[in-house]
């Protein structure tokens, strides 16, 4: 699929080249957490660029593929998350690996990605696979908590991750996630800023238009997720909200 691709704008050209790179609001549903048939039709065609299915816990074989299977009925871009070896299924338009580039844990920056290499290293659709580095800045994140993230960074330590990720690991992803709180988009700005070739993603605390709006004027991508399961109208108010700040935006001229 990946039909976004073909409306790419010059301004974008500055980026990788990627598979997601005409990705400016995702839509990111949790296999864990239940959705009823009337919720995901209205995600899935409400001119979001894609969906990621994903999750910090409680994710299984069976609950993502039932999800895909769901999704897979839609035509809109679906890619997964991989954040366990149990959840890893084939059938999705493109992968996700994600590396937690602030933790001391290495486990989450190459251990489990190494683990999972041994297991499926040879069944891996390359072409359709990125890798994401996570940095997670908000440390009641479950995800924060399983991977020992050091949430409380500076600007100078943020910016020093960010090109880290950008210019010596070569990443074609870079992720800021705050998971439930809405982060400091002037910092956002400065991480975007600092990343030439990188996308990056920003997720976390958007529950209405204004903070998508917001969102989308500091990060290349806004990611879209809890307020799907509290406020549905709230969730889809953010698509129109991140398309119009994208087109009026100069950021990226």
């Amino acid at each position: 699929m990946f039909n976004n691709l073909c409306g790419k704008s010059e301004a974008w050209l500055f980026m990788n080249d990627g598979w997601f790179s005409g990705w400016r609001h995702v839509f990111k549903l949790d296999p864990d957490r239940d959705l009823s048939d009337e919720a995901l039709d209205m995600i899935c065609t409400s001119g979001t660029d894609a969906i990621i299915v994903g999750g910090s816990s409680g994710v299984t074989f069976e609950n993502t593929v039932d999800l895909m299977a769901r999704i897979r009925r839609y035509a809109v871009d679906c890619a997964l998350e991989v954040s366990t070896l149990e959840g890893a299924v084939p059938g999705f338009d493109g992968y996700f690996i994600p590396l937690v580039l602030n933790t001391n844990q290495a486990e989450w920056i190459t251990g489990r990605q190494t683990a999972g290499l041994q297991e499926y290293g040879s069944f891996i659709p390359w072409e359709e696979t990125a890798a994401q580095g996570y940095i997670i800045l908000n440390a009641e994140a479950t995800a924060a908590k399983v991977t020992q993230a050091k949430t409380e960074l500076s600007e100078e330590e943020l910016i020093a991750h960010v090109r880290m990720a950008d210019r010596l690991m070569h990443l074609p992803v870079i992720y800021l996630e705050y998971s439930g709180k809405f982060g400091d988009m002037q910092l956002v700005k400065r991480a975007r800023n600092a990343s030439v070739h990188a996308q990056l993603f920003y997720g976390g605390g958007i529950d209405n238009a204004d903070k998508a709006r917001q969102a989308a004027e500091a990060a290349h991508t806004v990611v879209v997720g809890n307020v799907i399961y509290s406020d549905l109208e709230a969730a889809l108010s953010t698509v129109s909200a991140v398309h119009e700040a994208i087109k009026s935006s100069t950021y990226a001229k």
